[in-house]
């Protein structure tokens, strides 16, 4: 890898800093990157086939292989994981389908291919912007999964991105192609139920304990972990799954708000028609019921504060009552949205009156042709028929790390200071009294293990930095230390 630029910030944290240097961008050089790029939108594969690599697949991108090999003119042409177990195990159900794929555990290596028009992204979170930025420059269209980073500040560097380079760049918020919810939204924005008031997002989602350990675990001995963990901390595992439970721990993951809870937020976002980020943030929650060694939040609800309708977002990872695994509901959601208007609400697929009296029903399909979407667009090369553009999905994930960094830097308070801080918000207010009534029927004190009441924290939209009394130590967590060579850079 030969491509070098200088990335060079402080960081006005007091948490962390780091000053910048020469790194390995890992796509070739910079200018061969950029002619590529160029050239290629003008030519899609042989014989007009898109040929399509998919980067990791021990979960989402398993779907991503079967649904992109299914459309006509696409080809997986290469795969990529840096487990070598899951990549052998991918490799070998191609060959019994007669698909001759190429196999990678660096995805550097990939990207040089020049025989690779488009990627699919399905990593963990925290390769999401870079993989997105690294693809670009090497002149590939990208279909990324959500959230489309796993923090605010790199998530704008892959937009940016998409765009210097010319690339097709769609985010895996599928939601955005289902024609029912097109239909939805736009019926609500035409007036139907009078004006909307509150857009609220639920991702009520069991999630059980991930366990404790005494001490580092083993890493799989087929884990290549360097190019596992990548821009991340390279940490030892400090607990007992390697795979998908680094959902749970800020070094990689943002809990369920960015994990399920990112789909809601998107369509909170988009029945709002909210361009940019809300000028304020504030999180109530914490971890609950269980003690393991996760660090986000499995209850929480987080406001965001826009001027003309709020979003207010909930997470519930425990259950309706002990004993049993069902979930509870709002309004009869338990992951979905719940629209609330001046003459009734709408709650994911169907309209109600104010007596909660069903008036029209809008069928999903969660989003079926959203791949479709994104290999017609890379097809026409017309970045406006995405259904979910980079920028779409930069927006709602950013949202997600907001209401994190207002619960990361919350403080424990009682049940009753808190009440007394919300009471003149009733809709927070009411957000925390079901709260409490939820977690203390799973045998939760919260005089005793207390929420993080999260600070107000103030956003410049147009900047995406935090300002106010607590810029300093917000700013920190909105960006990260990357590890070399691993480094999303200031200049793409």
């Amino acid at each position: 890898m030969n491509s070098v630029s200088r990335r060079s910030f402080l960081k006005k944290a007091a948490l962390v800093s780091a000053a910048g240097s020469l790194v390995l961008q890992g796509c070739g050089a910079a200018r061969r990157a950029t002619a590529t790029a160029s050239t290629r939108s003008q030519v899609i594969g042989a014989n007009g086939d898109i040929r399509l690599a998919v980067i990791g697949f021990h979960g989402r991108g398993a779907d991503h292989i079967r649904e992109f090999g299914e459309l006509p003119g696409v080809r997986v042409v290469a795969l990529c994981d840096a487990d070598r177990d899951v990549l052998n195990a991918g490799v070998r159900k191609c060959e019994e389908r007669n698909e001759k794929v190429e196999a990678y555990t660096d995805v550097r290596k990939l990207l040089e291919n020049p025989n690779i028009d488009a990627v699919s992204v399905a990593t963990p979170n925290h390769w999401h912007s870079l993989m997105t930025v690294w693809a670009c420059q090497a002149g590939k269209d990208v279909y990324v999964e959500k959230p489309v980073s796993h923090n605010v500040w790199e998530g704008r560097k892959a937009v940016e991105a998409a765009r210097k380079y010319g690339r097709i760049v769609q985010a895996g918020t599928q939601n955005r192609s289902d024609p029912g919810l097109r239909e939805a939204i736009a019926w609500l924005k035409e007036g139907h139920l009078g004006r909307i008031l509150l857009a609220r997002g639920l991702c009520y989602k069991r999630r059980k304990s991930i366990g404790k350990v005494a001490g580092p675990t083993p890493i799989p001995s087929s884990v290549d972990y360097d190019l596992w963990t990548g821009p991340a901390e390279l940490l030892p595992l400090m607990r007992k799954e390697l795979h998908y439970d680094w959902h749970w721990v800020w070094n990689t993951g943002s809990g369920d708000i960015g994990n399920q809870g990112i789909h809601e937020m998107d369509i909170a976002r988009w029945a709002t028609g909210a361009k940019a980020l809300a000028p304020r943030v504030m999180s109530v929650g914490g971890r609950f019921g269980y003690d393991d060694d996760g660090e986000t939040a499995n209850t929480q609800f987080v406001y965001y504060d826009y001027p003309d309708i709020p979003i207010l977002f909930e997470v519930r990872g425990l259950p309706m009552k002990p004993g049993v695994d069902e979930v509870s509901h709002y309004k009869g959601i338990r992951t979905g949205n719940v629209i609330h208007c001046e003459h009734g609400y709408y709650a994911t697929g169907w309209a109600y009156d104010q007596d909660g009296k069903k008036i029209r029903d809008f069928p999903l399909d969660g989003g079926a042709g959203h791949t479709k979407n994104f290999i017609d667009a890379v097809r026409s090369r017309k970045r406006e028929s995405l259904n979910a553009d980079i920028l779409e999905g930069h927006l709602s994930s950013a949202l997600c790390h907001m209401g994190n960094v207002s619960h990361r830097l919350g403080t424990r308070r009682p049940p009753e200071e808190i009440r007394e801080r919300l009471e003149a918000n009733s809709a927070m207010l009411e957000a925390f009294e079901r709260f409490q009534e939820h977690l203390a029927v799973n045998g939760v004190d919260l005089s005793k293990d207390r929420a993080a009441h999260g600070p107000w924290l103030e956003m410049d939209p147009a900047a995406e930095k935090f300002t106010g009394s607590d810029a300093l130590v917000a700013n920190a967590l909105i960006s990260r230390n990357y590890r070399r060579p691993f480094v999303v850079p200031e200049k793409v």
